[in-house]
C-alpha cells in the first residue's frame, strides 16, 4: 500500500516550505518519515513570504490580545490564537482543538532564594489538556494529519506523546498507534493512550527502538507519523514561547531552561525566539540551555566528546522516563538553539531531580520528575557562574505531577533509592520527605501529630 503525501490535498502551503536543517533545500512536499529527500536529515517549516511582507511586532501583539475576547475555537487555543506565525489553516473549524495553551506563568519565591537569583518563574505546561507540553505541538500537527486525509496517525512514545497523540486523534475522528517500550513507562500516562482509544503496543525495546520502527513502519503503510520529527509539531510547540513572552510584557528573561528528552521542544522554543527576535517582537533572545539527566545524557555527550559535530547515542536510564531517551532525533537542531541563543548544556544526578522536584512541590505547583531537572540544572549553572546572581529565571515544566505518581509516593516513603548506589547519598533529603502517617482514629492521636508537624517548620527556620 504507497503511503499518503503530506501535501496531499487539503493541505495549503503557499506561505510555508519544509527545509533540510542540513543541506538547505527546500520543498513543498514532505516524506512520511519528514526526512530531506537529498541528504536524508530532518526537515523544518519556513516561511519564505517573510522576507517580502514579513508581520509588523505591533500588528501582531495588538491582535493577539484582542483574541484573548474572543469566543472563537481558535481563539480560545493558547496555540491558533497566535497562527499567524503558523501553517495557514483553509478554515478556522479545520483545527482540532482541546484549548491547549494558555499554561500559567508561576513565580518560584522559596525556589528563587534556594538557587540563588533574584526572581524565578515556571511556565508550566503540565497544565495541558493531557497533561504535558506535547499538546501544543500535537494540536497542529494533529490538524495537518487529518488536512491531508490521513485516517491513521501513530507515534513512539515515553507515555506523553502516547497520550496526547491518543486525544488528538479522537477528538479528530481518527485513529491512533501507539509503540510504547514494555514496563520503562508511567502507568499513569499508559492509562491516557488506552483511555483515548489508542491500539498500544508495548514493544520490548526501549524509547529509541520503537522510534526506529516507527520510522520503518511509515514507509510501507498509510500512517502518518506525529513525533516532533514531524515539524508541524514543532510548529505548535513554539507558542509556548510566545505565549510566555507575551505573559512578560514581551520583555525577555535572561535565561529560559528547558528539559532535554528526544530535543523536539527546546528546539521549537529555540525557533519561536529565533523568529520573534527577527520580528522585533523582543529586542534581544534570552540564552536557551538544556539540561540532561545523568543517565540519559546523549546531547551533553555530543557537545562535550564530538563538539556538536556528531551524535553521541547512550543507552539511556533515568527515574525521569520522560527523557529517557539515548538517541534524540532533534540533536542537531538542539545544536543550533544552543549557539544561537548561547545557551549551555548540563546533566545532574538522580537525586538532584528528586530533590529539585520536591522543593518544587513545596511551592504548591507540582511537576513530574523530567520538569524538575530544570531547577537541579538552573543550581548548578548558578553555582559555575553560568547565571549570574542577578539574572532572571524562567524554568520550563514539561508535565504534570500526576504523571508519575509512583515516583513522588516512593520518594516521600523513602523507598524512591533503596538498594541503590544513590542510597547513602540522599540521606539528607529526608527533610524534604512527607511520608503518609497511620495513626489510631483518636483526636489526642492527630493532635499529638498536629504539634509534632507544628514544631517542625519552626525549628527549621530558628535554625536558618
Amino acid at each position: 500500500m504507497p503511503p499518503l503525501s503530506t501535501s496531499a490535498p487539503g493541505v495549503r502551503q503557499a506561505d510555508f516550505r519544509f527545509r533540510c536543517i542540513a543541506c538547505g533545500d527546500l520543498s513543498d512536499r514532505a516524506s512520511q518519515d519528514f526526512r530531506c529527500s537529498h541528504c536524508g536529515d530532518l526537515l523544518e517549516i519556513t516561511y519564505p513570504l517573510w522576507k517580502e511582507s514579513a508581520p509588523e511586532a505591533q500588528t501582531l501583539r495588538a491582535t493577539w490580545r484582542q483574541r484573548r475576547l474572543s469566543q472563537s475555537a481558535v481563539d480560545l487555543s493558547g496555540v491558533w490564537r497566535f497562527r499567524d506565525l503558523l501553517p495557514t489553516l483553509a478554515s478556522d473549524d479545520q483545527a482540532i482543538t482541546l484549548r491547549e495553551g494558555n499554561t500559567p506563568l508561576y513565580e518560584l519565591p522559596q525556589c528563587s532564594r534556594i538557587a540563588g537569583v533574584p526572581r524565578l518563574f515556571a511556565k508550566h505546561q503540565g497544565l495541558n489538556p493531557t497533561g504535558s507540553f506535547k499538546d501544543a505541538g500535537m494540536t497542529v500537527a494533529a490538524t495537518f494529519a487529518r488536512l491531508a486525509g490521513f485516517r491513521w496517525v501513530a507515534c513512539a512514545s515515553t507515555g506523553n506523546t502516547s497520550a496526547s497523540m491518543a486525544a488528538y486523534a479522537a477528538r479528530g475522528n481518527m485513529r491512533s498507534l501507539v509503540l510504547v517500550p514494555e514496563g520503562k513507562i508511567s502507568w499513569s500516562k499508559l492509562s491516557q493512550a488506552l483511555d483515548y482509544g489508542a491500539v498500544t503496543c508495548q514493544l520490548r525495546t526501549d524509547f529509541d527502538g520503537c522510534l526506529r520502527l516507527l520510522q520503518q513502519l511509515v514507509l510501507r503503510a498509510p500512517v502518518y507519523q506525529l513525533n516532533s520529527l514531524n515539524p508541524f509539531r514543532l510548529e505548535g510547540q513554539k507558542t509556548l514561547a510566545l505565549e510566555l513572552l507575551e505573559q512578560l510584557d514581551w520583555q525577555p528573561p535572561d535565561h529560559i531552561i528547558v528539559p532535554g528528552g528526544n530535543l523536539g521542544n527546546s528546539s521549537a522554543i529555540g525557533k519561536a525566539l529565533l523568529e520573534m527576535h527577527s520580528l522585533g517582537l523582543i529586542s534581544r533572545l534570552p540564552k536557551l540551555s538544556i539540561i540532561q539527566a545523568e543517565g540519559a545524557n546523549a546531547l551533553v555527550r555530543t557537545l562535550r566528546e564530538a563538539g556538536g559535530k556528531r551524535l553521541v547515542s547512550v543507552q539511556a536510564e533515568t527515574r525521569a522516563t520522560a527523557i529517557r531517551i539515548g538517541n534524540p532525533a532533534s540533536w542537531k537542531k538542539a545544536v543550533h538553539v544552543l549557539e544561537a541563543t548561547g545557551g549551555a548544556c548540563a546533566q545532574v544526578t538522580e537525586a538532584e531531580i528528586a530533590q529539585a522536584k520536591a522543593e518544587i512541590g513545596a511551592e504548591g505547583i507540582g511537576c513530574e520528575p523530567a520538569s524538575a531537572v530544570t531547577l537541579a540544572g538552573l543550581k548548578m549553572l548558578v553555582k559555575l557562574g553560568f547565571v549570574k546572581p542577578e539574572e532572571n529565571v524562567v524554568l520550563i515544566l514539561t508535565g504534570n505531577l500526576l504523571k508519575d505518581p509512583d515516583f513522588t509516593m516512593e520518594f516521600h516513603r523513602g523507598d524512591l533509592f533503596k538498594d541503590t548506589a544513590d542510597e547513602s547519598a540522599t540521606a539528607d533529603l529526608n527533610s524534604l520527605r512527607r511520608p503518609p502517617i497511620v495513626l489510631d482514629a483518636t483526636l489526642d492521636a492527630v493532635i499529638r501529630t498536629l504539634e509534632q508537624a507544628e514544631k517542625q517548620p519552626a525549628e527549621k527556620g530558628q535554625a536558618e
